[in-house]
């Protein structure tokens, strides 16, 4: 559009006086895209283009043997041991979804899920209340703990709203891009968002999705019971789900609710000369009835929230009842079709696309997220095996190191001077970064040491390879030369077995030696400078091998964490008279409870050990299944670590697979916790096995879903 002189004298005005242009010029300069336009704060085009590579960590297929497994023959499609080698493997992936959607969407595993059919139903469930609780309540004993949440989780589901509903909006924007471009092209998404946001939701999917595109808008009612809190309101009972397509040729399937009476009524079909639906009459001229036991089931729906007692509650205050995924997927999709949901919380979606024989990818950035839906899913897993039907195996990915190095990557399109430049200057940031949330100072001098915190020195680990004991002795060696006695190694990965001996080993040379994981949440500024990063030392684990003839059990004899949530002196300030908080200190959760006199008393809840196992799991042939990932042909994994592969330069077609020098976890046996069962097994069933030297891996999640595992070394 061509401005007069008036309007450019005046836009340059506001553009010299550094003032917002008014409305109207915006309309001027860029013209009308749309007859709506939803705009925000810093909005923009621009999507999310990073491929980074999947790492498999764990594969599960037999949930667990319950009497001594023997050795099997090879059969088609199936290792020795039974476990599925060949078809479809469905997958739990943790991480931040947006780098999930964009690696799955431009990367070599849009092949797989391509040639499977495609992504045909979508189900989000993202966060959309700025009041939501993220903390998860955890049974000791019989008290029970509130754990809350990682500061990952917390900014980045409850600070979504930082920006009010700017950064809901933006952040649900570029999601939903990505899922529109992965979803098929008969395929169809349902987005469940509730009032406070629902108005933002159907903007967005109309601007990315079109609004001729949408299908309909369903109302979820369930009957409020507690209707507390509404004095001057009406009660809340409702949510909304909103259901759009790809294109005008998607799937439905007609759902059907029993009436409580059987209903007589007439016959009605199309008339196509009329183009409206006529009344059925026979010969005579007289209309057609029929007995009705059931009804269409329309856009309101009428199901229950989860209760309480029911067996799969997980304790999840947003989790949804399966009924409800049941509807979506019986009615969206075919047995068989791949069903996917990017916020997967307790893997409700999961659970029952299984149960209906479908094919799933469930992510979520919560740890803690991904340790339930896996027992959840392992559970149904038992269920089916126990019923005599079929199930798929299913492995737990992340993007691992590959994510870390996508936050401090290097532009790869510089010039080798200028990116030389750039990785010794990042590398000073990722030491600085990593410093700051430890609350150390920086240091110079030392071969291996960055910081030093109190009276201990500090040394970093690489970002992308895990601390090796070639590592840790080189920092041993460093604290006798120079008479440092105190000294703390911080990485995001351990050697497998090291923690233990290493820290024995460094003991008997005058060291004391503190191995401590840095988390996931350094790399969120707001994080760090609120000091609320914890790092965690390194879980002490002690399995004990029990063979007999050419069969070996595991059992666990030892385990112990060193946590903090919380103190003590800061419970015992902030309680009043007769009242009780519980606190996490020095890997203890203590009860700190304050008598109506003022008096003060502790109990100890983890009793013993044990209290902190919520899960464990052994492979008995680890080190048979390497970790494959799949790069492009002529790409050099660097770049890939660097800042992942531009989808343009991307060949599907073209790819290379490398071994990452890890093994995958293969989840043999198991045993863990339920809110209803609060038993756990210490030892494993007998597994036979061939004569020889093997390892043997055992994993143990504990009650804040972090985990733990060991590789132990035999001769059978």
């Amino acid at each position: 559009m061509k401005l007069d002189d008036n309007e450019i004298r005046d836009i340059r005005k506001y553009l010299e006086e550094g003032k917002p242009l008014p409305d109207k010029y915006r309309f001027l300069l860029f013209g009308e895209k749309q007859e709506v336009e939803l705009v925000w704060n810093e909005k923009t085009s621009e999507i999310c283009n990073i491929v980074l590579p999947f790492q498999v960590v764990e594969h599960i297929d037999e949930p667990r043997a319950e009497k001594e497994v023997k050795m099997q023959m090879d059969l088609l499609g199936f290792d020795s041991r039974g476990r599925q080698q060949k078809g479809w493997t469905n997958k739990l992936i943790w991480g931040d979804n947006k780098l999930i959607l964009s690696s799955l969407k431009n990367g070599p595993l849009r092949q797989e899920i391509e040639e499977n059919g495609g992504i045909k139903l979508i189900y989000i469930d993202p966060p959309f209340d700025v009041g939501a609780d993220f903390s998860m309540d955890i049974e000791i004993g019989d008290e029970q703990f509130t754990k809350q949440p990682t500061v990952l989780e917390e900014l980045a589901y409850r600070d979504t709203w930082g920006k009010g509903a700017d950064s809901w909006i933006g952040m649900m924007y570029e999601r939903l891009s990505l899922m529109r471009d992965l979803l098929s092209k008969d395929g169809c998404i349902y987005v469940h968002v509730g009032g406070d946001v629902n108005a933002y939701a159907k903007l967005i999917l109309d601007e990315i999705l079109g609004k001729d595109n949408l299908i309909n808008q369903i109302t979820w009612y369930y009957r409020n019971k507690l209707q507390f809190g509404f004095a001057n309101n009406f009660p809340r009972d409702t949510e909304s789900i909103f259901l759009y397509s790809k294109s005008k040729n998607y799937t439905f399937h007609h759902q059907y609710v029993p009436l409580e009476k059987v209903r007589r009524q007439n016959k009605i079909t199309w008339d196509p000369i009329l183009k409206k639906t006529i009344t059925v009459k026979d010969e005579k001229g007289d209309v057609v009835y029929y007995e009705s036991k059931e009804r269409k089931v329309g856009s309101m729906w009428e199901i229950p929230r989860l209760n309480s007692m029911a067996n799969d509650d997980t304790g999840y205050d947003t989790q949804k009842p399966a009924a409800l995924l049941e509807r979506i997927i019986s009615a969206s999709s075919n047995e068989n079709d791949i069903i996917a949901d990017f916020f997967v919380g307790s893997g409700t979606t999961l659970a029952v696309a299984e149960k209906l024989n479908r094919k799933w990818i469930g992510t979520d950035l919560g740890k803690f997220a991904i340790h339930t839906s896996r027992k959840r899913l392992i559970s149904v897993q038992r269920e089916l095996k126990k019923q005599g039907n079929d199930y798929r195996a299913f492995e737990i990915l992340n993007l691992g190191k590959y994510e870390r190095q996508h936050y401090v990557g290097i532009n790869p399109n510089l010039r080798d001077k200028e990116k030389q430049q750039q990785i010794s200057q990042r590398e000073k940031d990722y030491i600085r970064l990593i410093l700051r949330a430890y609350r150390a100072e920086e240091i110079q001098g030392f071969k291996s040491f960055h910081g030093k915190k109190n009276a201990r020195l500090v040394a970093i680990g690489p970002i992308n390879l895990p601390v090796s004991r070639l590592f840790v002795e080189e920092v041993v060696k460093e604290c006798q030369e120079k008479q440092i006695t105190k000294a703390d190694i911080l990485a995001f990965e351990f050697e497998m077995g090291l923690a233990p001996s290493s820290i024995d080993e460094a003991r008997d040379k005058g060291v004391d030696l503190a191995l401590k994981y840095i988390p996931r949440d350094v790399f969120d500024k707001r994080a760090v400078e609120k000091n609320q990063v914890v790092f965690y030392d390194v879980s002490y684990l002690e399995v004990k091998p029990q063979i007999k003839g050419n069969s070996i059990a595991i059992e666990l004899t030892d385990f112990s964490v060193f946590y903090n949530q919380d103190s003590i002196a800061n419970a015992e300030a902030s309680l009043g008279n007769g009242g009780t908080k519980i606190v996490v200190e020095n890997g203890q959760i203590i009860k700190v409870s304050k008598d109506k006199s003022g008096i003060v008393s502790r109990d100890v809840l983890t009793k013993k050990w044990t209290d902190w196992i919520d899960y464990w799991a052994v492979d008995f042939n680890y080190e048979s299944k390497k970790e494959i990932i799949r790069i492009p042909k002529g790409k050099p994994i660097q770049q890939l670590l660097d800042g992942g592969v531009p989808p343009e330069q991307l060949n599907l077609s073209n790819y290379e697979e490398i071994w990452t020098g890890d093994y995958i976890f293969e989840n043999e046996w198991q045993s863990f916790r339920t809110k209803k069962d609060r038993n756990i097994e210490l030892k494993s069933i007998t597994q036979e096995c061939p004569k020889g030297k093997r390892k043997i891996a055992v994993k143990v999640v504990d009650i804040f879903g972090n985990d733990t595992m060991k590789v132990i070394e035999i001769t059978i």
